[in-house]
């Protein structure tokens, strides 16, 4: 094995975030239970990862849950006048688009704005 290999397998922080995107994933598909796990990972974990690269992918994580909790909310009350199907859509592909993306970043060692909007 060469060197970055060894590092790569050496690295907690790193396969501790990628754990974590993996249970934000899995929550979309099988429902929020491993979201709430991977939540509660973030919020337990995220002063181990400071000062490092993978700190900004926890914070990106929290905002992605809570706005997209608030989304979630405001489209069930819209519900009531018949678009509410269509924000919890769109909220749904936001997630979905924002825990792809920083699963990506996070596996090229890249970091994410964890303040932006969209990506």
């Amino acid at each position: 094995m060469s060197d970055q290999q060894l590092t790569d397998i050496k690295d907690p922080h790193r396969t501790l975030v990628i754990i974590t995107y993996a249970l934000f994933l899995s929550g979309l598909l099988i429902g929020g239970l491993p979201t709430i796990i991977g939540l509660i990972i973030v919020y337990v974990k995220r002063k181990d990862l400071e000062g490092t690269v993978y700190f900004d992918h926890f914070r990106f994580l929290i905002r992605t849950f809570w706005l997209s909790l608030l989304g979630a909310v405001i489209g069930a009350l819209l519900s009531f006048i018949g678009i509410g199907f269509i924000v919890i859509v769109v909220v749904g592909l936001w997630y979905a688009v924002r825990i792809i993306y920083g699963f990506i970043k996070v596996l090229d060692k890249k970091p994410v704005n964890p303040t932006s909007w969209l990506l």
